[in-house]
């Protein structure tokens, strides 16, 4: 592990706590994580910042997962394929992430925020109710291929805002509740999580100490953010989408403007 001041180490735990916490409710945790990385650590290795990130990430989302199983009525059969697909998806991303530089991360993530922002602004009933329509085999295969490989590939080349888009193209492709598709996003990104990090790990690009102090953090936030969204529900899930997207796209922005 690289020398960090006291001072950066409790900065990173609480962002891990705050990523855990936003991303049980509406996923997209790494979107505040992996920039705090990135700022804090400005001379670490891309990979290893992507890496470390991974190895926190997991355990908020374990617990946040296990959290809305015993509670939300999830079909954990359909979340474990579409996960499967989605970890194949990871692992291949995470095997090319190797060569990607931290200066193409930031524009890359906020061109993605942005089109996340603008979808839901758009529809705005979108996942406020249950869909109530039946979930036909086509959806069930799209959803595995499409929503759990397209993705997962994208969680093992970048990361952050995985499981927004997860919570989204589950709503959309088979009609689900924000919470239903917040609980079944949590299932499918443990996958995507343990595929992104079995590559990082075998490529040695994960900073274990840091991750192991920042993932205690990650898992408070994760569990008190998965009871608050079964508590209050979709409205609430929906509002925490939109506050994220937008304070991350702004903090994005000006870090960009200013890079």
């Amino acid at each position: 592990m690289p020398d960090i001041s006291l001072t950066m180490i409790i900065v990173l735990c609480l962002a891990a706590g705050a990523a855990g916490w936003i991303d049980a409710v509406v996923g997209g945790g790494g979107l505040l994580m992996l920039p705090a990385l990135l700022l804090g650590l400005p001379h670490v290795p891309a990979a290893h910042i992507l890496g470390t990130n991974k190895a926190v990430a997991i355990v908020g989302t374990s617990g946040a997962a296990v959290t809305y199983v015993r509670k939300a009525p999830v079909n954990v059969k359909t979340a474990v394929r579409i996960g499967l697909a989605a970890l194949a998806g990871s692992m291949t991303g995470a095997f090319f992430a190797a060569g990607i530089s931290s200066a193409v991360l930031r524009p890359v993530i906020l061109v993605v925020l942005l089109g996340v922002a603008a979808f839901v602004m758009f529809k705005p009933a979108f996942g406020t109710g249950a869909g109530g329509q039946p979930v036909t085999r086509a959806r069930t295969v799209t959803a595995i291929v499409l929503v759990g490989g397209g993705i997962g590939l994208y969680d093992g080349l970048f990361g952050p805002g995985t499981g927004t888009f997860l919570v989204l193209a589950l709503t959309a492709v088979l009609h689900l509740d924000l919470v239903t598709a917040s609980a079944t996003a949590k299932i499918v990104n443990v996958c995507t999580n343990i595929g992104a990090l079995a590559m990082f790990a075998y490529q040695g690009n994960v900073m274990w100490q840091l991750a192991a102090i920042m993932a205690v953090f990650n898992l408070a936030g994760g569990l008190l953010g998965a009871r608050m969204a079964l508590r209050k529900g979709s409205e609430f899930v929906r509002g925490v989408l939109l506050v994220v997207v937008f304070s991350l796209v702004a903090k994005l922005a000006f870090d960009q403007w200013n890079a």
